[in-house]
């Protein structure tokens, strides 16, 4: 391969990392280009890329990114997988293509400067919550207490409400029975006045 044409698939490859700060890699060794494509497709579907790479020019386009470090997953073929998706959704994606076809071998994960080697590392990868999960989870402890807090403020509250109500409902009925065993107040008419005399 020329230099020129070394050059412009490094900056394709810079182009395609850029921004990107978690990946998995697979080894495509073994899995006939029907089944790359099938693969392919099915990660596209969940916003996900798998780019079949040159681990030279992988490792100096990603030299002066985030992904520095990840070089150790190359070995050999290599796919590097990555995309919006959460890198715990990716994990998960390959654990489930692993499960159709027992050939991929899943290398590892790369995310945050860690390494997660190994279908152990995908394992352990996988189990971690996709942003969704995180805040829904920080949303359900947040939540939580206030609830609790509600119903403690609520609770007596409510309680003491229903005391109230009951001794004035207990007020009117006493001021309604009193009422009714008065006597009632028959109206007469006053006495006319005298004429007054001279």
């Amino acid at each position: 391969m020329s230099k020129k044409v070394k050059n412009l698939i490094t900056n394709e490859l810079i182009q395609r990392f850029k921004g990107v700060d978690a990946v998995a890699v697979i080894n495509p060794r073994g899995i006939n280009a029907i089944k790359t494509n099938q693969i392919r497709g099915r990660l596209r579907a969940k916003g996900v890329q798998m780019t079949v790479v040159r681990n030279s020019l992988v490792k100096k386009a990603t030299a002066d990114t985030k992904l520095k470090g990840f070089e150790s997953l190359l070995d050999g073929p290599s796919a590097v997988v990555y995309g919006k998706a959460s890198i715990a959704t990716i994990a998960r994606l390959l654990l489930d293509e692993k499960k159709t076809d027992e050939k991929i071998e899943l290398r590892g994960v790369f995310f945050d400067g860690d390494l997660y080697a190994g279908l152990k590392g995908i394992e352990q990868v996988s189990k971690l919550p996709t942003r969704e999960e995180a805040i829904s989870g920080l949303a359900a402890a947040l939540l939580g207490p206030g609830r609790r807090l509600a119903g403690a403020v609520k609770g007596p509250g409510g309680k003491l409400g229903a005391v109230l109500k009951t001794i004035e409902e207990k007020a009117k009925d006493k001021e309604a029975a009193v009422a009714a065993a008065a006597p009632p107040v028959i109206a007469t008419e006053a006495p006319a006045a005298a004429p007054a005399t001279a």
